[in-house]
């Protein structure tokens, strides 16, 4: 059998190559592809050649060996119907979503996918934006009733801002684009214009800052903008992968004297300090759950056709107005 696979092949060049689908494998699923999500974070960063050629492209899923060299294939959310199946408790046509990359055909092992019943196959692919927000609730700890700054609202920032809002943040949202905040507003997330935002938190914390900004623009310099707003012993969550640009800090006296802390938030793998009550499957379940209950159909605001996927980076590059989330369809 064969199959097409999006690949990136230079910075700001993707392609459609024919690839072999392997033979099925005990304990895998072959899958015909509907719909798959592009990633604005860590694909767009691919996609601009702005990753370390040097690094892995993920460790944790089968089907994302290698490392970000040209030209490598890379993408972690298909959804499709299941044509045949080797593993248990999977029939075929079932619908499931597929940590794999842009590929109308393929082969993946089973723990790589989720069953989303009830879920519209458009919407599924945003999956992982949704597990990746739940990490970043996660690894913000509980906050109830504590004033949260989220800088950036692109899908990643505004999930993670509404979950910590249902869990009883008083959360304010930060981003330059109008189209964003009003989005954010569609969540019930109050949302300000960067420039605006030290005063709002001024206004609201009478100066002293708040405990808690998430980090989550994937611009450098929007992490110097949020340890100016912390209070003492404030925290930054980083949850942006900045690739290869470099950052500059301001840790002179106010960062030393104040105990500022910076953290990263990462869904690859479950912290430590939760290890005793979460593990991926349950975090998986949690998400699947959350697919049903979060109104995703306000973020999913752009397809495009498999064969014009060049188009779609290109207009999540330049971050055309309205734009939040991109899927292929097949």
């Amino acid at each position: 059998m064969e199959g097409r696979l999006l690949r990136f092949v230079a910075p700001r060049r993707v392609e459609l190559t024919d690839v072999v689908v392997g033979p099925l494998g005990e304990g895998e699923l072959l899958v015909r592809t509907q719909w798959s999500g592009i990633s604005g974070g860590t694909e767009l960063l691919a996609y601009r050649g702005e990753l370390d050629a040097g690094s892995a492209l993920d460790e944790t899923i089968a089907s994302l060996g290698g490392r970000f060299e040209y030209p490598f294939a890379y993408g972690y959310a298909c959804v499709g119907r299941v044509v045949a199946s080797r593993a248990g408790g999977i029939d075929e046509g079932a619908t499931v979503f597929a940590f794999h990359p842009h590929q109308d055909l393929f082969t993946v092992p089973a723990r790589d996918t989720v069953t989303l019943e009830g879920i519209d196959a458009r919407v599924a692919t945003m999956f992982p934006i949704v597990e990746t927000a739940l990490q970043v609730s996660l690894d913000a700890g509980p906050r109830l009733h504590e004033s949260v700054v989220v800088l950036g609202l692109g899908p990643v920032g505004l999930l993670a801002a509404a979950l910590m809002q249902r869990g009883g943040a008083d959360v304010t949202g930060v981003d330059p684009r109008r189209d964003r905040r009003e989005a954010a507003a569609l969540f019930g997330i109050p949302a300000v214009d960067v420039a605006d935002i030290r005063a709002v938190v001024d206004g609201a914390t009478s100066g002293a800052g708040v405990p808690l900004v998430v980090e989550a623009t994937g611009h450098p310099a929007a992490l110097a903008q949020a340890l100016d707003l912390l209070r003492h012993e404030g925290e930054v969550l980083v949850c942006s992968w900045y690739g290869t640009k470099e950052v500059s800090l301001p840790l002179g006296g106010a960062f030393h004297r104040r105990r500022l802390q910076i953290r990263s938030t990462q869904v690859s793998t479950i912290p430590a300090r939760l290890a005793s009550r979460w593990d991926v499957p349950r975090r998986r379940q949690a998400a699947a759950r959350l697919m049903g209950e979060l109104p995703l159909k306000l973020v999913a605001t752009d397809e495009v056709p498999f064969e014009a996927a060049e188009r779609a980076y290109a207009a999540l590059d330049r971050g055309e107005a309205g734009l939040m989330h991109v899927e292929l369809r097949y």
